[in-house]
């Protein structure tokens, strides 16, 4: 027999989806089968699977020690071969925003070579004393909102498990407001309007395709964009626009697609703009996510002292062929 006490970045969480992550050698079957016989209990009774768990709940399991002794479950630090390095915004004890270069992943991927942003948030806050695996039954530092690896821009990453879950509420529901800048192709007619389309994922190719009227499988995808007229460029790019994007959705690529819809591909973007955008001097898409704010809401939570509050940047930094450019708001 083996007890574990839960933490507080523990509660929260249904008892199956700990047990899941607390023994990843343990078969959801067998977890379940466990459950059901009361091999494994919780204050000394059988439990719901979906028992939601308490901070300082015992849970008491009856199963084999090879589950406990699996070397999956020790604790990884793979992360600390990442750079710590990280643009801070805004810190503080639950959350913090950081300002994601173009080029950087944000999670890990299958050409995964140990520097991602969410390995350097780990880095970052394990040397602050503020993580360590060793402590944790089964969280870990994690990211609420991610942005493509060639966009720049905010991200936010959660301390604790209770933070994290309001995050994840937050931008369900769409109270988190997402602001991009970005650079287009062309002049717009219309200084501001709403685009809506509906989009289809093809995953082998990783691309979405557009069409204007609902379909089987599509998701409709709604963006608002403003010319900002107070952003000017040197002559070599004259024949462009700077577009502050209001994201309605969050689809897959949603700006980049639906702009090369209506003829103002982003600069740099060669998956959905023209041969022409080959030959710009941007390394990536012209492409940033330069504000959020998080929207009042009636609900008592760990983050309503931030509610209201919006973080913007003042100065993005766009990669180029031959440099950085900075571009100053």
């Amino acid at each position: 027999m083996r007890e574990i006490i839960i933490e507080k970045n523990d509660a929260g969480q249904r008892l199956d989806k700990f047990l899941f992550k607390r023994f990843p050698t343990l078969p959801k079957s067998m977890a379940y089968m466990y459950i059901r016989k009361k091999c494994i209990k919780v204050n000394g009774k059988k439990p719901d699977i979906e028992q939601k768990l308490k901070q300082g709940d015992v849970i008491r399991l009856y199963i084999k020690d090879e589950f406990f002794n699996a070397p999956k479950s020790q604790p990884h630090y793979d992360f600390l071969k990442a750079p710590k390095s990280l643009n801070i915004v805004y810190e503080d004890e639950n959350l913090i925003i950081i300002d994601k270069p173009q080029g950087l992943i944000v999670h890990p991927d299958s050409n995964y070579h140990f520097d991602s942003l969410v390995s350097r948030l780990k880095h970052y806050l394990y040397d602050k004393g503020e993580y360590d695996p060793k402590q944790e039954q089964s969280f870990a530092p994690a990211l609420a909102n991610r942005i493509d690896r060639n966009t720049g821009g905010l991200v936010i990453g959660a301390k604790n498990a209770e933070a994290l879950r309001e995050l994840n509420l937050k931008i369900k529901q769409r109270e988190i407001q997402k602001l991009y800048l970005c650079i287009a192709h062309g002049r717009f007619k219309s200084n501001e309007g709403t685009l809506v389309s509906y989009m289809t994922k093809n995953e082998k190719k990783n691309k979405v395709t557009l069409s204007d009227k609902p379909s089987p499988g599509a998701k409709q995808a709604v963006t608002k964009y403003r010319v900002m007229k107070s952003v000017e460029f040197v002559e070599e790019f004259k024949d462009t626009s700077v577009l502050e994007i209001e994201l309605i959705t969050g689809r897959t690529h949603q700006i980049r697609a639906q702009l090369a819809q209506i003829g103002h591909p982003l600069c740099g973007d060669i998956k959905y703009g023209k041969h022409e955008n080959q030959k710009t001097e941007f390394k990536y898409q012209a492409l940033y996510s330069y504000a959020l704010k998080l929207k009042e809401t009636e609900r008592e939570n760990i983050l309503s002292y931030l509610e209201g509050r919006e973080f913007k940047l003042d100065c993005l930094y766009l990669a180029m062929k031959d440099g950085i450019l900075g571009l100053h708001l």
